[in-house]
């Protein structure tokens, strides 16, 4: 008898407990904000308020430096109808596979040279596939200061070229994933993910006239000589097409390749030798021309927007300032998010949203750009600064928003810990901004792609109230 009533008393207690735990998941608009869960709003408690803002749009002054290790963008957007257009041009430089070795076998046993290849290593595309585009190959002038030992902004001048053309490409965006394949003599080589853009056959040949010794002509006696002979390449974009390219210059498959024929032993052999970027100076300069709506804009000289325009590095930024902030009471925050909704343009198949989105704020000076330290969850990386999106947010969530959660700096501004600071919003491939909590300025890495992603987003005065960039908060009274 006794065993009975435990077994019941047990079994009651087991379904106390079921019932109990499916209670506390159904939370209103049920979420957890960073290690704690955000109270239901049942408005006797825990109170739900939304705040407007006011946006205003603005070219981004982008001082971004192109890194050894970034993709490079190629290619020309002739006609995106709410952003206008974009070119992007390439500049890099390649070096022989070694020094004192003349890399063409011998030089008196050199028979002819057959064909002179430029490999680019194929990383993606952003655009219109369906659109051509067209790629010409210049020499850089030894008198463009392009240099081994500079890194090169997005938005520096074009370099000077010499006015004899190399090469070009003609070619379909959605062909680059085709598999290419290459026929010598008796080989045949399928490649992948590959470029190759023909040259000028008098450029090969002038590459086997240098030699090792130590004159004008030696420029396989050092690196620094070969420079001085040959300063790089520049890919520059015809007005053609409505896509970029990406290329990476790093990559293995990124190389100069000089089909050649020797005599060996008595006997043709044709064979060839490969030339590589590495890791030195290459420069992307990309260049938008606003148009369309995003122009009109710009020149508005309204500073409350009804639509933000955010276009991808280099590009545009918004500015947020949220006045119901200075009065919001002693509250306790559970959650605030700033929420971003984009619009729908006609081109948006082929003109994607940005990859990510960052949030900072600017003092009053407008002079520095803050991180949201505790919000972020800002880490020291030695000399940049980590952070946790997934956390602080800027994705496109699958609500087709993008949000940011700002809570610790709504709740120290509540409690007169902070100031209610403009805010900015943009799409940055890496930006340094200053880390109150550790006192220094840092690269922020936020998007892997240059100029690839762009936005229209209803603005804090939009005429859709359920659409507006707006601040969300979820509180209780202390």
């Amino acid at each position: 008898m006794h065993l009975r009533t435990f077994y019941s008393s047990l079994l009651l207690i087991l379904l106390l407990a079921v019932s109990v735990l499916q209670g506390c998941t159904k939370i209103n608009d049920s979420t957890t904000l960073g290690n704690g869960l955000i109270p239901p709003v049942d408005n006797i408690s825990t109170f739900e308020t939304v705040l407007s803002t006011e946006t205003d749009n603005f070219l981004l002054p982008d001082s971004t430096k192109v890194l050894s290790t970034d993709l490079m963008a190629l290619g020309y957007i002739n006609q995106d109808d709410a952003f206008g257009q974009l070119k992007a041009d390439g500049y890099f430089s390649i070096l022989p596979p070694n020094t004192m070795i003349y890399p063409f076998y011998q030089k008196d046993s050199l028979v002819a040279v057959d064909s002179v290849i430029l490999s680019l290593s194929y990383q993606g595309v952003y655009g219109d596939t369906n659109s051509t585009s067209r790629l010409r190959i210049f020499e850089i002038s030894q008198q463009a200061g392009f240099t081994d030992t500079t890194l090169f902004r997005y938005d520096h001048p074009d370099f000077a070229v010499s006015p004899l053309e190399l090469g070009s490409k003609t070619y379909s965006l959605k062909r680059l994933k085709d598999t290419v394949t290459v026929i010598r003599r008796r080989d045949t080589t399928k490649l992948v993910n590959v470029m190759r853009i023909p040259l000028n056959n008098a450029f090969g040949v002038r590459l086997t006239n240098y030699d090792t010794s130590a004159t004008a002509n030696g420029g396989y006696r050092s690196d620094s000589l070969f420079k001085k002979l040959f300063r790089g390449f520049a890919i520059k974009a015809d007005p053609l097409g409505n896509g970029l390219t990406y290329i990476n210059p790093t990559d293995a498959n990124t190389k100069l390749i000089v089909y050649y024929r020797v005599r060996k032993n008595g006997s043709l052999d044709t064979t060839f030798t490969e030339f590589f970027h590495s890791k030195t100076t290459q420069a992307n300069l990309v260049k938008r021309t606003p148009g369309g709506d995003w122009a009109t804009y710009l020149a508005n000289n309204q500073t409350r927007d009804d639509k933000v325009f955010i276009a991808s590095t280099p590009g545009s930024y918004a500015t947020i300032n949220i006045p119901g902030l200075d009065t919001l009471s002693n509250v306790i925050v559970h959650k605030a998010e700033l929420i971003l909704t984009p619009l729908p343009t006609p081109q948006q198949s082929a003109f994607v949203f940005p990859q990510r989105l960052l949030l900072d704020r600017v003092n009053t000076r407008g002079d520095t750009a803050l991180t949201f330290d505790l919000d972020m969850g800002i880490r020291d990386n030695y000399g940049s600064f980590a952070y946790d999106n997934g956390r602080f947010g800027g994705n496109l969530l699958g609500d087709s928003t993008y949000r940011f959660d700002i809570t610790r700096y709504v709740q120290k501004i509540v409690t007169n810990d902070s100031s209610n600071f403009k805010l900015r919003v943009y799409a940055p491939g890496r930006t340094n901004l200053f880390s109150p909590l550790y006192r220094y300025w840092g690269a922020v890495y936020v998007n892997d792609l240059v100029a690839y992603g762009r936005a229209v987003f209803a603005g804090g005065n939009y005429l859709n109230p359920s659409k507006r960039l707006r601040l969300r908060i979820i509180y209780s009274k202390p």
